[in-house]
């Protein structure tokens, strides 16, 4: 079987240069998925994105998702005709996006899609995460159907978590990747 494409999908507003998925972009020649509106994400326009980057790839993609990203990977796969080419998703500190605050910042992303994901999903959140509580990631992974991994202190495990290329998450994705 061959390799999956991977697929890195930010959250909101990007992922800056010492964010693990730019390092992974780096090191490992992942693709990012690019949104027209990084600031003002629209859920319609991020899944149209998503489902182009899928249907481009010549044969199975794996996502990488953080914050926002996750969000959109079920939303995505709630509608899409495609998730059959996803071998698996890894899902990084989802972002709680039915919370007041972060609901008025970014609307139109709220209801949160709690459906089962149809393929393999790992889901990786720190039990400090400021925009999901720890109860509220587990509940995510269980309606979801992923696996969760707490990674304990870390914060919304990017830049300011100070993870670098973050070896321990290629190694999850790697070990989730031979598992399907």
């Amino acid at each position: 079987m061959s390799a999956p494409k991977i697929l890195l999908l930010p959250g909101w507003q990007n992922s800056d240069p010492g964010h693990w998925q730019s390092r992974w972009e780096a090191v490992y020649g992942d693709h990012r998925v690019e949104q027209h509106d990084w600031m003002r994400p629209l859920r319609g326009d991020w899944c149209a994105r998503l489902e182009e980057e899928v249907l481009a790839a010549p044969g199975p993609v794996a996502l990488v998702a953080h914050s926002l990203g996750c969000i959109l990977v079920a939303a995505w796969a709630a509608h899409s005709g495609h998730a059959h080419k996803v071998r698996a998703a890894l899902l990084v500190a989802p972002g709680d996006l039915e919370r007041d605050d972060l609901r008025q910042m970014i609307p139109g992303w709220a209801p949160i899609v709690r459906r089962p994901l149809p393929f393999p999903a790992l889901m990786i959140a720190a039990d400090d995460d400021p925009y999901c509580e720890a109860g509220r990631s587990r509940q995510l992974a269980r309606d979801w159907g992923a696996r969760f991994i707490d990674a304990g202190a870390r914060g919304h495990i990017n830049s300011e978590s100070g993870l670098g290329d973050w070896p321990e998450g290629r190694e999850l994705l790697n070990d989730l990747l031979k598992e399907e």
